[in-house]
C-alpha cells in the first residue's frame, strides 16, 4: 500500500474535541518542512532545470490533477502580476482544464490522452520543461503525459509524496517528498497537498529571482493592478532611491512606465537618478 494511503497515526476523529483535532493537525503540518528539507537536493536540481530551460526561451508546464494540479493553477496565476512575466512562460495543463478549475472534474485523472494532447497544442518541445505533481506518484492523467514527453526529448521533473514511483521512474529530476499517512485516512489534500503548495511556491520564486525579477528583496516588475500596488511601487522606488521624494511626481512616472523597474530606468535616462 502506498505511504500516502496507510492508516492514519490517530483513529476515533469523531471523538476528539476542536482542540484536539486542530493540534494534531498542526503537530502533523510541521513535519511538512521538514520532509521537504530532506529533498533540498532533488529540489535544487529540478529548479535548476527549470531556470536553465526559461533562460533560453523555453517554458514550464505544470501537468497535474487533483490539488496538486489546482494549486499549480493558483501558483502560476499569480506570477505575471507579482513579477511581470508574460503568461506564457509558465503554463498549467489541469486534468478537465484549467478553466473547469472549480468543478473538480477528479474522473479525469484516470485520462491518459488528454494532458499530451494539451501539450501539443502549445507546440510543446525539447526547449522546454514538465514538472508533474502526483501525490501518489501514479497518477494515470501526469504518468502518461511524462511517458510522452520522454519519447519526445522533453525534459521532466516530478514532486510525488512517495517512494520508488512511477512518476518518478520516468523524470529527468525526480523530487519524493515523503510526508507519510495523512491526518484522515488517504485525504492527500492535506499534508501531501501542503508540500505541494510550498514546493510550487519555492519553484515559481526561485526561478523568478533567479531571471531577475527581483532585485533586492523587491518586486521591482510588478503590475499596477491595484491602488495598493501602486502605492507600494511608489513607496519601493522612493525607497531604493531617497533622493526622490516628491510622491506624485514619482506616482506619474510609474504610472507610466508601468513599474517600478522601468520607471527608474526613465528616469536614469533623464538624468534624475
Amino acid at each position: 500500500m502506498r505511504l500516502t494511503e496507510q492508516p492514519s497515526k490517530y483513529d476515533n476523529l469523531e471523538k476528539m474535541s476542536v482542540k484536539e483535532l486542530i493540534t494534531n493537525i498542526n503537530n502533523e503540518d510541521k513535519l511538512v518542512a521538514l520532509a521537504i528539507e530532506k529533498v533540498l537536493p532533488d529540489l535544487e536540481k529540478l529548479i535548476s532545470a527549470v531556470e536553465h530551460q526559461l533562460r533560453n526561451g523555453g517554458r514550464m508546464f505544470y501537468v497535474g490533477c487533483g490539488t496538486g494540479g489546482r494549486l499549480s493553477v493558483l501558483d502560476a496565476i499569480e506570477l505575471p502580476n507579482t513579477y511581470g512575466i508574460e503568461p506564457d512562460k509558465i503554463i498549467c495543463i489541469l486534468a478537465g482544464g484549467v478553466e473547469n478549475l472549480v468543478l473538480a472534474l477528479e474522473e479525469k485523472e484516470d485520462d491518459i490522452e488528454e494532458g499530451w494532447r494539451t501539450l501539443q497544442s502549445y507546440n510543446v518541445s525539447p526547449k522546454d520543461i514538465i514538472v508533474g505533481i502526483s501525490a501518489s506518484g501514479t497518477t494515470p492523467f501526469v504518468l502518461e503525459t511524462m511517458k510522452k514527453c520522454k519519447e519526445h526529448g522533453i525534459p521532466c521533473g516530478s514532486f510525488v509524496n512517495n517512494e520508488n514511483s512511477p512518476i518518478s521512474q520516468y523524470s529527468d529530476y525526480p523530487v519524493e517528498v515523503i510526508t507519510g499517512p495523512e491526518f484522515v485516512t488517504g485525504s492527500t489534500r492535506m499534508k501531501s497537498g501542503t508540500s505541494q503548495k510550498m514546493i510550487c511556491d519555492m519553484i515559481s520564486t526561485t526561478v523568478l529571482i533567479r531571471l531577475g525579477r527581483v532585485e533586492g528583496n523587491r518586486m521591482v516588475n510588478v503590475r499596477l493592478i491595484n491602488d495598493k500596488v501602486v502605492d507600494r511601487s511608489v513607496r519601493m522606488l522612493m525607497d531604493r532611491n531617497p533622493q526622490m521624494t516628491d510622491y506624485e511626481f514619482v506616482k506619474k512616472v510609474i504610472i507610466e512606465n508601468g513599474n517600478v523597474k522601468k520607471a527608474e530606468e526613465a528616469l536614469k535616462a533623464q538624468g534624475l537618478l
